[in-house]
């Protein structure tokens, strides 16, 4: 028989309505900050301890700002709402007849039941069906990993300084980007100004200036949502950086050593290059189609859920979808359409309490605020609807990327870390200096230690989840359960059967 599971404190209303919110990205934080001062008790449950300002994650990539300046802890924000409890754990499973929310925090199974849900899960990086070129190009939604592709960048670096080989050199220094959306076109931009300055005069055996930068997309243009104009005004930017855009080619294969390209008119070629990195895609996560099964809702081909105009899903006006999960016309998935979502479903959930039915909520009405994408150092895009007409507003260049600057500033979360950020902007784009520029061994090569424990953490999931549908009870005090059995509420602890002890699994 285990031992009873050390429980979180109890929030002070223990009859008063339980709102559970899943993430703690930009809609899952919103929404959290909007029930502040409301007559609830709210869980916010997430895999990270952070709320990830993800638009300035390739920053952190190159060296420009440190990871903790855009990953505030979500505890430490939340702290004041004495009505919110943070959980750390991974949700794998949702029960929307009991209401439930089931967690994984290492072998610690937790379940969380709701009178209201709020679905900001977000999304994780989609590789078309051949997730094995996630080994060798990782993408960009993890802090884990922006350090991964520093490390990579500046390792790749690091072995042609040792290396005597030409072809071997010219493998090292080519770095390629796969996807020419706004990531793309950042960290292109971004890993070019740091080899042409940053890293200039900083070797001796090779000379960074001549590192080769690609960015790749199977679309025919540059920045395709900005429209023609800015996308031709990006290209001719990044290519004055000295990238090389290759638009209509599609990368069929991807290994240790490089990638293979397929043309528009059919053949291949092949690219030789170590440092590779993944920016074309996005899925879904998987709580979509649990969302999906049980409610018959549809999803679209990233996974994203097809919401009612109230952002819910049928038969289920308690649960809401919002941020990267939800599909919604006219929505994109940036950091806006989460923040709006989030706030919506809140709103909902206090109108709810004061006797507002389902029916009569008003539809969710996404405001555009327009969107920009940095290129370089003085160089972005800005689109701006104008208010009243259909047309939009587009400029290129100094103005839009002190734009960009201020309002990604305005959306970082606390005083000092948009004080650091700002100290070291004005360090990083008035010099060729970056102060963010060390890396581990474990950066670099953790992915396959990661992954193992990936599989090992889905069978422990996938067993509890079998558990839970069998209907097996709990027999120890109430809201604890023996890691061999279901739990009902509470936590499953890791001590049990010392013949199944295990080691602690890094988090």
């Amino acid at each position: 028989m285990s031992s009873p599971a050390a429980q979180a404190p109890a929030l002070a209303g223990k009859d008063r309505r339980k709102v559970v919110i899943i993430g703690s990205g930009f809609g899952g934080l919103f929404a959290a900050q909007r029930l502040a001062k409301a007559d609830v008790d709210v869980t916010l449950i997430a895999k990270t301890t952070h709320h990830l300002f993800q638009p300035m994650l390739y920053q952190v990539a190159t060296g420009i700002v440190a990871e903790g300046e855009i990953a505030p802890a979500t505890r430490v924000v939340l702290r004041k709402q004495k009505n919110t409890q943070v959980l750390l754990g991974n949700v794998f499973d949702i029960d929307l007849e009991a209401r439930t929310v089931t967690s994984r925090f290492l072998e610690r199974i937790t379940v969380t039941p709701y009178d209201d849900l709020i679905v900001a899960a977000g999304a994780d990086q989609s590789y078309f069906g051949n997730d094995h070129f996630a080994e060798y190009a990782p993408g960009m939604k993890t802090i884990d990993h922006a350090l991964e592709l520093r490390g990579r960048i500046l390792g790749a670096f690091e072995q042609a300084e040792l290396s005597h080989d030409p072809a071997e050199r010219a493998k090292l220094m080519t770095f390629v980007v796969v996807g020419a959306g706004p990531t793309g076109v950042e960290l292109a931009g971004q890993i070019a100004e740091m080899s042409d300055k940053t890293l200039k005069g900083a070797f001796r055996n090779i000379d960074p200036t001549e590192a080769r930068v690609i960015l790749l997309d199977a679309a025919p243009s540059v920045l395709p949502p900005f429209g023609p104009k800015l996308g031709q005004k990006a290209a001719a930017r990044l290519e004055k950086l000295g990238v090389e855009i290759q638009l209509n080619a599609m990368v069929v294969d991807v290994d240790y050593d490089g990638l293979v390209v397929k043309e528009k008119d059919g053949t291949t070629r092949r690219i030789e290059s170590q440092c590779k990195v993944w920016s074309a895609g996005v899925q879904a996560s998987p709580l979509g189609k649990l969302l999906s099964d049980q409610s018959g809702a549809a999803l679209d081909r990233a996974g994203r859920v097809k919401v009612l105009p109230d952002l819910t899903i049928p038969g289920h006006p308690e649960v809401f979808v919002v941020g990267d999960m939800m599909a919604v016309d006219g929505v994109p998935g940036v950091a806006q359409g989460a923040i709006q979502g989030g706030r919506y479903a809140a709103d909902a959930i206090k109108a709810s309490m004061k006797g507002q039915t389902p029916d009569q909520r008003k539809p969710f009405s996404y405001f555009d605020k327009g969107s920009m994408a940095t290129i370089s150092r003085y160089s972005a895009v800005m689109q701006v609807p104008i208010p009243g007409t259909k047309k939009k507003f587009e400029t290129e260049g100094y103005f839009a990327w002190l734009g960009w600057l201020a309002l990604h500033l305005v959306y970082l979360v606390g005083f000092r870390n948009r004080l650091n950020t700002l100290i070291n902007w004005f360090f990083a784009f008035t010099t060729r200096g970056r102060s963010q520029l060390a890396v581990t061994e474990q950066q670099v090569y953790a992915r396959t230690a990661m992954s193992a424990l990936e599989k090992q953490n889905a069978e422990i999931e996938e067993a509890a989840r079998k558990r839970a549908k069998s209907g097996v009870a709990a027999a120890t005090d109430p809201g604890t359960v023996s890691s061999d059995e279901t739990p009902a509420t509470g936590s499953v602890p890791t001590e049990g059967d010392k013949s199944k002890e295990k080691e602690p699994e890094a988090s």
